[in-house]
């Protein structure tokens, strides 16, 4: 199976072209909208599937095995920040916030990417691990926590006259909050509580309990999906004129960023012994970009960074671009990896 049949697998599939509707709809200036409580209510039934499934699969894997995709996962959200800040803020001169805060989306990662590979992998019958969602929940705040830090010492180091340390030892422009409430925000958002909490759950109740629950939490998930792909569609539709504005270095950073972190993300997935589907899904997280977490996180700390900016490329233009590109992308470069390892 070639990269041309896989791309054209993904753009075939009814997620993609639901996603694309979405767009249409919006171009034609369609009056289809998905109220905002179901759109709520479909992200709260995707996470907690999620991670309701994950911690089903992860009865019986032992830690051991866990442990160093793990710190791999985290690895990864504490370097791309770096490097992503570095090139924003150097070649793109972008702010010390700008650049901050679009480092910090791309940091984190994207749960309805993640829920859409995994879809994809299903339907082509790739195998791959049961303990993946467990990544997801943990690979959701480091990011952020390490961009925002990034913030704090480069406006240190340029001795700001407007920055100021505050109570709890960190710096801090006026207006933007401490960096406990940060993390106590990240901790107590829904992406945090669902994911962790449904494998809490699905860990203690295993797969006979999952059974209970499953004619809910499985068989309708590729569906709800779609729905919601069909919303994000109409988001990024919306949102096209954006781009114009954000220029076209931002629009490059956008894709190629993500590919590059993708293909690093399925090497180090083969290095610490993920299967072939299992280091797709880690490149996966690795080319995401949050726009759950991430802009909340952002607009308490980096109050003065531009939305148009950071939202703009990771919804507008990272997310739609794995979603039809990137996926089948890093499914393809894995299979040549482990062809040839």
């Amino acid at each position: 199976m070639d990269l041309t049949h896989t791309l054209s697998m993904s753009l075939g599939s009814p997620m993609v072209l639901a996603f694309f509707l979405g767009i249409a709809a919006c171009l034609v200036k369609s009056d289809l909208r998905i109220p905002p409580a179901v759109y709520s209510g479909m992200m709260i039934y995707l996470l907690f599937a999620i991670g309701l499934k994950g911690g089903a699969k992860l009865d019986g894997v032992a830690f051991a095995q866990f442990l160093p995709v793990a710190g791999c996962a985290l690895l990864l959200c504490a370097l791309i920040p770096v490097w992503s800040f570095a090139i924003l803020s150097r070649l793109g001169g972008f702010s010390v916030a700008d650049a901050g805060a679009i480092a910090a989306h791309y940091g984190s990662v994207s749960a309805v990417t993640f829920a859409t590979v995994l879809a994809y992998l299903d339907s082509l019958n790739v195998a791959h691990e049961a303990y993946l969602p467990a990544l997801l929940a943990f690979m959701e705040g480091p990011g952020i926590l390490v961009a925002l830090a990034i913030v704090q010492l480069a406006r240190s180091r340029a001795a700001q006259p407007e920055v100021a340390v505050s109570a709890v030892g960190i710096v801090a422009t006026p207006g933007s909050a401490g960096f406990g409430r940060v993390i106590s925000e990240l901790l107590t958002g829904k992406g945090i509580v669902l994911l962790f909490g449904g494998l809490g759950i699905g860990l203690v109740g295993g797969k006979a309990g999952f059974e209970q629950v499953a004619p809910l939490f499985d068989a309708p998930f590729k569906g709800v999906l779609t729905l919601f792909l069909l919303e994000m569609g109409l988001v990024t539709g919306e949102r096209l004129s954006d781009l114009r504005r954000s220029g076209l270095f931002m629009a490059a950073f956008a894709v190629v960023m993500p590919l590059l972190h993708g293909i690093l993300g399925v090497w180090l997935g083969r290095q610490v012994g993920l299967s072939l589907g299992g280091a797709t899904v880690l490149g996966t997280l690795a080319a995401s970009a949050s726009y759950i977490a991430a802009p909340a996180a952002v607009r308490l700390a980096l109050p003065e960074a531009n939305p148009a900016l950071y939202l703009t490329s990771s919804l507008s233009v990272t997310f739609p671009f794995n979603v039809v590109v990137g996926i089948p992308v890093y499914l393809e470069f894995a299979r040549r990896l482990y062809a040839h390892g």
